[in-house]
């Protein structure tokens, strides 16, 4: 699995701000995860950066959340990277 940096790296700052404006466990929507999916590779390929929350939706389907670390990293407890590919320990969400 690639980089959590690397993928988020990959998202445009409108859907970056979509995800924040979620939450650490907010419910993705399915322009999201298909962002993620983009991000990583091609359809499905974001598999694992988010997971189910054990809820179901109205249809039945699963709720999907970002996984505990890739959330972590997201909302400022784990070391971010901008999209220059360059650390930056001081950057906040």
């Amino acid at each position: 699995m690639a980089n959590i940096a690397e993928i988020l790296g990959r998202l445009t700052p409108e859907e970056l701000d979509v995800l924040r404006g979620l939450g650490p466990q907010g419910h993705l929507t399915k322009p999201l995860v298909e962002a993620l999916d983009r991000a990583a590779g091609g359809p499905g390929a974001g598999r694992g950066y988010y997971v189910p929350s054990g809820s179901v939706s109205d249809t039945g389907g699963p709720h999907l959340v970002l996984r505990s670390d890739v959330s972590a990293w997201l909302f400022g407890t784990a070391r971010q990277v901008s999209h220059t590919g360059a650390a930056d320990p001081a950057a906040q969400p």
